[in-house]
């Protein structure tokens, strides 16, 4: 069986959790938003997975399951708030919705 170094496999989630921040901080739109915070999730699991793969222990995967309840819980929850906000403003970009809440702020 061939090991790989950790350094290496910690790449991966690096790239992921980065691409993810990267994606909640440029995107303005609450949906890419989400799915950014989701990669992030998943980064995270991912480093969890290979540090219980090093130590073998099953403490990593037992945390993957509580992170990918925590995801499913916060997808609902989000796109459920996303609908609300969509039906009540007509759109899901968070400048505009910015706007919307100065002009209520002023009167």
């Amino acid at each position: 069986m061939i090991s790989v170094p950790v350094s290496v496999q910690l790449l991966l989630p690096s790239v992921l959790f980065l691409i993810g921040l990267l994606g909640v901080l440029i995107r303005r739109n609450v949906i890419f938003m989400l799915m950014a915070m989701e990669i992030m999730l998943n980064a995270a699991g991912l480093v969890f997975i290979i540090g219980s793969s090093l130590w073998k222990q099953a403490d990593g995967q037992v945390m993957v399951i509580f992170i990918l309840a925590m995801a499913a819980a916060e997808v609902a929850v989000g796109l459920a708030l996303i609908l609300q906000v969509f039906q009540m403003h007509k759109t899901v970009d968070v400048d505009q919705l910015q706007e919307l809440k100065d002009e209520r702020e002023r009167g």
